[in-house]
């Protein structure tokens, strides 16, 4: 299946869905693999419909309108569109300060 637009992981994005993974799999491995696979196909997807996420609310607050993130379950994956690419940021935990994750990630604040 050809797609419009290439999904590329950066490598902080890899780290963050490794831990994801890691962490649920303490305590199940059968649903680690499941998330994992979840979250891998829904990225997958943006390789059809970039512009499905929404702007991250947190940075457009501070004018910042070029990232945008999809929701699965409660994680938020981030991701920047750049010609016929989507890079795949960063997946973040939505319960933890995210505000406080995204500036210093991403603003290096």
């Amino acid at each position: 299946m050809s797609t419009g637009y290439r999904v590329l992981w950066t490598g902080v994005a890899k780290r963050d869905l490794r831990e994801i993974v890691e962490f649920i799999a303490c305590d199940s491995p059968d649903n680690a693999m499941k998330i994992l696979h979840h979250i891998r196909q829904k990225s997958e997807e943006l390789g059809c419909c970039p512009e499905r996420g929404r702007i991250v609310p947190e940075l457009l607050d501070q004018g910042i309108n070029f990232y945008r993130e999809l929701l699965i379950q409660h994680w938020r994956l981030l991701y920047r569109i750049s010609e016929d690419r989507v890079f795949i940021l960063s997946i973040i935990d939505s319960r933890r300060n995210v505000e406080d994750i995204l500036l210093h990630r991403f603003l290096g604040l």
